[in-house]
Parts: structure tokens; C-alpha cells; sequence
């Protein structure tokens, strides 16, 4: 085990005997044989270990446990209760994905305040093959069928070269005591259903399964790659952004074979899953205006492309007071006042608002447009429905919807990036200038 234990650190280059390492402890078989390999190679690490809360006493011996192993071993620790129910409700998530959000979470705090070169969990080679059905009933890309990966950014998973019956044995013979989750026999998890009921029947067909799964994919991984590169290529051609939106042109979209897959790829980053690409792909030749929504992002059919929109909370209303010299949110402003000088120039650039400081009355008010919203455009005389003015210039409908206005005494001083209101613009009679500028 040792042996093999060494070998798959340098193999994968997970991390150096110099390394500092944080070691995710549950007290489960798993993570403590790992505890023990990194005590007998003389690592320089320390434990974390969370309580979850969810199972009583039992959670509360699993952290005693813990907390004696980390003495034993001579290791420092870490640890941390969790209202993980509570999480899960707040979230409206399941409890197995919020005790993995608060984990994660959690652990890269400590890494990051106690300089912890990386964080080590105890997945074996089963969890890969586990992992990897899971995947496959949720349904997913060919990314999610690549397994559990040996090193992810901070993360390393040192016993993936292992398998559960190995370490079981190795436990055995060194004495090593451990904690046993009765949580891992309940079938109300799909884990435990797939280690329970699914890989006992796939055994019966290929006693070494869990290898075989392994072997394939890592040749998935492979393949992985070279679809990656060709995802990247077209991506390239076919996604830009500008701003804060993201543009997929609809022409070049129709042009792809196997458009169902690359459109998933290109939006799965967004929250998208596979469900809705086939309602998307069945409005690209159709009027504009249908929306989509992932929990994180709105994606809009517009007339030559899909425009994707991060979805942000806005306030109502914002207030602006007159010593106010910047705000961040819910666009990043600054404000500059000056005295009219005989070289005075303006700039023409739709991210900078000039100002006849003395037309305004404070407070200013940022708010986000309404239908009936009337100015009066830069350059007119004549008063012109906002609507009407997001129409002659184009805008798609995600940009309307983001669309804010700077608003003085109940009139639109500035719809903010795009014009301001001819009333409030500098001419030869201005003393005083107000400079607003999206601080991008």
C-alpha cells in the first residue's frame, strides 16, 4: 500500500514532501488509512473535519473520534458544525449536495488563511466507478463521464489507486480502528443504491468491473480532448461577448453538424442542461423574444442571435446623495464635478454622462426603466418614448431589460450608457460640470 501510495503521488505529481497539506478527515475508513499513510511518509499536514449534524450522537462520536486521531498522529485540526439541513432547505438543494457545498467551502477557507498548498480527499477507485454511474443516470456530457480526476486545482485524491477492499485490508492488518457511517447502507442515497445493488450485479459479469470502468474512462478522457479542442475551435467562430452579455450567432449555429451537442456544450457553462436545448434549437428559426432560464443566467432568442445574460438582483431604487463620488452597485459609477474652463471638451463616449451640474436637484435616483419612460435624446427637441428609443437603436431585449436610468427630480437625466437627456447637456451658458463614467 505504501508503495503503491508513493508511486501514485509522483506518477499523478499531486505534491511535494515539502508540501503543507490539509487533510479532510470523516473518520471513515477511507480517511483515516490516508491520515495514517501521510503520518508513516512524514508529511507536513493537518486535519479538517466536519460535523454535518445529521446523525445525532453519531455525528458527535465521529468528531470525538477525529479529534483523538488527530492527537494520536500528532497533526493539528480543524473542525466545524454545520446546520447542513437548514443549508439544504435555504438552498432548496439536497442534503448530499449541501454537505459537499459547505465542505468545499469550508476547506478552501483554511487552506487559504493557513497557506495549505493543497487539500486531500480519501476518494478510492470505487467512488470512480460509483461517480461515473451517477453521471450516467443524471445524464451528461461526455466531460462527466471522464471520472474522478487525481488532481483538480487545490484538490488532490491521493487513494484513487486503491480500492475499497484494499484499503479495508490494510486497515485490518495495522490495527488501524476507524468509524463506520451507518448513512453509507441507506438505499435513499444513489450512491449507496449503485454500491448496494448495481456493481454487486455488474461483478456477476466482470468480477473486476471496477478496473474495467477505470480503463474506460480514462480513455473517455482521452477522447474528451480531442472533442474539447474541436468544441474550442468552433466556440471561437460562433461565441463573443460584449459587455457583460454573451452572443451565439444563429446563422453559424444552424450551419454545425450534431448542433444538439455543441449547443449544449456552449451553454451547459451557463446552468443550461440537455433538457431545454432541443426547446431551444426548435425557436432558432422563429420570431424573437422567447426566453429561457438556467438558475443562474436568462437566454434570449434574439433576431440573429441567442443572448445570454448573467441574472442579477437589482434594487429598485438607489439614491444618490450629493457627496457621493462612487457607487459599485447596480453599475459601478464614478462622479466628478468641475468648473467649466474655456478648454472644456467633451468626449463622445456612450460610458461617460457630461452634465449641467446646475439643472440637476439632489438626490439623484438610480433606477431601472419602466414602460410609459419619457426623455428627451440628446440632439432633440422633442420628447421620445424610451421604448421607441431602444427600438430605433437596436436593442436586443436582454439589453433593455438591464437598462438604467439616472433620474433627477422624476426626469431621466441619463439612460445610462446609452444617452442623456438634452435638457441636462453642457452648453455655452455652463459653470459648473458633472462627469458620470461607468467604471468599468
Amino acid at each position: 500500500m505504501i508503495k503503491s501510495f508513493n508511486k501514485f503521488i509522483s506518477d499523478n505529481k499531486l505534491f511535494t514532501k515539502n508540501s503543507k497539506i490539509l487533510l479532510a478527515v470523516s473518520g471513515g475508513v477511507d480517511s483515516t488509512v490516508m491520515a495514517y499513510l501521510f503520518c508513516k511518509e512524514g508529511y507536513k499536514c493537518s486535519i479538517a473535519h466536519c460535523n454535518f449534524t445529521l446523525r445525532n450522537k453519531e455525528s458527535d462520536k465521529d468528531e470525538l473520534f477525529v479529534k483523538d486521531l488527530s492527537s494520536k498522529l500528532n497533526f493539528p485540526l480543524f473542525f466545524k458544525r454545520f446546520e447542513t439541513e437548514n443549508y439544504a432547505k435555504e438552498n432548496t438543494i439536497s442534503i448530499q449536495m449541501a454537505a459537499r457545498d459547505l465542505r468545499y467551502e469550508w476547506f478552501e477557507q483554511i487552506r487559504k488563511q493557513n497557506n495549505y498548498d493543497v487539500i486531500a480527499i480519501a476518494h478510492n477507485k470505487n467512488d470512480i466507478a460509483e461517480t461515473f454511474f451517477i453521471n450516467l443516470t443524471r445524464g451528461t456530457g461526455i466531460k462527466g463521464l471522464t471520472g474522478i480526476k487525481a488532481k483538480i486545482g487545490n484538490i488532490v485524491r491521493p487513494l484513487l489507486f486503491a480500492d475499497r477492499q484494499e484499503i479495508e485490508k490494510y486497515s485490518s492488518e495495522n490495527n488501524i480502528d476507524y468509524r463506520e457511517d451507518a448513512s453509507n447502507n441507506s438505499l435513499k442515497y444513489s450512491r449507496n443504491r449503485i454500491r448496494k445493488n448495481i456493481l454487486p450485479e455488474l461483478k456477476l459479469i466482470n468480477s473486476n468491473i471496477e478496473q474495467t470502468i477505470s480503463e474506460t474512462i480514462s480513455r473517455f478522457a482521452d477522447a474528451e480532448q480531442i472533442i474539447a479542442h474541436e468544441i474550442e475551435s468552433k466556440r471561437k467562430t460562433i461565441v463573443s461577448k460584449r459587455s457583460n452579455l454573451i452572443y451565439l450567432d444563429i446563422e453559424k449555429l444552424k450551419n454545425l453538424n450534431s448542433l444538439k451537442y455543441y449547443l449544449f456544450e456552449f451553454l451547459n457553462t451557463y446552468g443550461f442542461n440537455s433538457s431545454v436545448i432541443d426547446d431551444i434549437i426548435s425557436v432558432l428559426d422563429k420570431q424573437s423574444g422567447k426566453i429561457f432560464y438556467s438558475n443562474t443566467h436568462t437566454l434570449v432568442k434574439d433576431r440573429e442571435c441567442l443572448i445570454i445574460s448573467k441574472i442579477e438582483t437589482v434594487k429598485d431604487v438607489l439614491i444618490i446623495a450629493k457627496d457621493v463620488v462612487s457607487i459599485e452597485e447596480p453599475v459601478p459609477l464614478k462622479l466628478s464635478y468641475f468648473k467649466k474652463s474655456s478648454d472644456f471638451k467633451i468626449e463622445k463616449r456612450s460610458d461617460i454622462a457630461y452634465i449641467d451640474a446646475d439643472k440637476i436637484e439632489f438626490p439623484l435616483k438610480i433606477r431601472k426603466w419602466q414602460k410609459g419612460d419619457r426623455f428627451m435624446p440628446f440632439g432633440m427637441t422633442n420628447f421620445k418614448k424610451l421604448s421607441d428609443f431602444f427600438i430605433d437603436s437596436k436593442l436586443s431585449i436582454i439589453e433593455k431589460q438591464n437598462t438604467l436610468i439616472l433620474e433627477s427630480n422624476n426626469n431621466i437625466v441619463w439612460v445610462i450608457g446609452k444617452r442623456i437627456d438634452n435638457r441636462y447637456k453642457i452648453t455655452e451658458k455652463t459653470k459648473n460640470v458633472l462627469i458620470i463614467q461607468i467604471n468599468r
